[in-house]
């Protein structure tokens, strides 16, 4: 609950840090167009890195407590750990770089 609380007020703390450019005119030549690909970019990859965070969290404790439990398995659980780890951030990465190419794509 206190993450979600959490989620909650940075969102709106973004949104409102936000208000300053969203509120100009644009010049006569010029005209606006609103765009949610941009923010649906941003959080998109905010929601990546949190998720991959929480991930390997996950995995270091749930390694480090098995380690704690069989010392003599401790290289196999190393090695696995690793494996999962690096598996993980390549999908982050691969999420992180797709969410950016398409905000980049949004007009203003």
């Amino acid at each position: 609950m206190r993450v979600l609380q959490l989620a909650c007020l940075t969102l709106v703390v973004l949104l409102l840090g936000a208000t300053p450019l969203l509120a100009q005119t644009a010049t006569p030549p010029q005209t606006a167009v609103f765009s949610g690909a941009a923010i649906g970019g941003g959080i998109g990859m905010a929601l990546s890195i949190i998720g991959a965070g929480w991930g390997l969290g996950r995995i270091g404790s749930a390694a480090v407590e098995a380690m704690a439990r069989q010392p003599e398995a401790a290289p196999r659980i190393q090695v696995a750990m690793i494996i999962v780890a690096a598996m993980l951030e390549g999908a982050t990465l691969a999420s992180v770089v797709l969410c950016f190419v398409l905000s980049n794509a949004a007009k203003w």
